[in-house]
């Protein structure tokens, strides 16, 4: 039986995991679809067109292997990995304010699978601090 707070965190976990979801699926349709401004933007960061529908099954796959209950862990990891290659594209041209979206959307993916998974909140536990007889430990 789940406390209220686990149920609370499972659910503001999933909440939060849309927000990848959402930004990756947009990702993949404008490369699917060969939207005009995304090839233009892919063709100045130095990539072929013709990666875009591989990127996209990539970003696909890694998509629904996250929203898996039993394989949400892996598809963080995979999407983890395709965010810091988009980044890693832009910092090999000089830019650093775009690398921003891959880093958000990287970064709320594990918060949100930080909050929806109670096993990987027993993995990685915030440490509180403990008062005992005036001594903190």
């Amino acid at each position: 039986m789940r406390t209220r707070w686990q149920q609370w965190a499972v659910w503001v976990g999933w909440t939060i995991s849309c927000a990848p979801v959402a930004i990756v699926l947009m990702s993949a349709r404008w490369k699917l679809t060969h939207d005009p401004w995304y090839v233009q933007e892919f063709a100045r960061i130095g990539w072929p067109a013709s990666m875009l529908e591989l990127l996209a099954t990539l970003q696909l796959t890694a998509v629904v292997l996250f929203v898996i209950p039993w394989t949400a862990v892996l598809g963080a990891v995979l999407l983890t990995g395709y965010m810091g290659g988009a980044i890693a594209s832009y910092v090999r041209i000089g830019e650093f304010y775009p690398p921003l979206v891959p880093l958000t959307t990287a970064l709320l993916a594990w918060l949100g699978i930080f909050l929806r998974e109670g096993r990987l909140r027993a993995l990685l536990p915030f440490r509180r601090t403990v008062r005992t007889g005036g001594a903190i430990r």
